[in-house]
């Protein structure tokens, strides 16, 4: 395995590859240390989402609380850390509720979803090229937001399937 880039967030990584059926070929993907994604759940039933200019799709995006788990941090520390900079949240009751690969045959990231209650308002510290605005919405708003197209990011959109499965157990 050969590393071709590395920067602070991943790898892009090539190694010899043969398939199931024999063909040998050279794969091509992206290593990370993992994801974090935070449903924060106010006591009235609202949740925080974050709005943000994403560049590469050229247009805002509605999302969870969420990024990269840092060397050094458990999934959990991460999810903490990002519901303090990025929706000026901190919890008392955070609930892991799975994982998932938001893009199986690109990276071998695994991103962790954790419930967050028991909300109360601490100092957002986003990073310096993060321009965000905290939107409330109901779980039904939310479900018509991603029915509509409006939530787009399938990680906000996977997070959610996990959140809304969870709760009807």
């Amino acid at each position: 395995m050969d590393i071709i880039h590395s920067n602070p967030y991943w790898d892009v990584r090539q190694e010899p590859y043969t398939a199931t059926n024999g063909v040998h070929s050279t794969y091509y993907w992206v290593h990370t240390p993992g994801s974090v994604m935070v449903v924060p759940m106010l006591d009235d039933g609202r949740i925080v989402m974050v709005r943000q200019f994403r560049y590469l799709n050229r247009q805002d995006s509605l999302e969870f609380p969420g990024g990269g788990v840092k060397p050094g941090m458990d999934p959990e520390e991460a999810a903490r850390a990002e519901l303090g900079e990025e929706a000026g949240l901190a919890s008392a009751d955070l609930v892991r509720l799975g994982q998932f690969n938001p893009c199986n045959g690109l990276t071998d990231e695994i991103c962790t979803v954790f419930l967050a209650r028991t909300l109360v308002p601490t100092t957002a510290r986003p990073d310096p090229t993060e321009d965000l605005e905290i939107v409330l919405l109901t779980p039904h708003e939310i479900t018509d937001a991603i029915r509509q197209g409006r939530i787009w990011d399938g990680m906000s959109i996977a997070a959610w399937m996990l959140t809304i499965t969870t709760q009807t157990e």
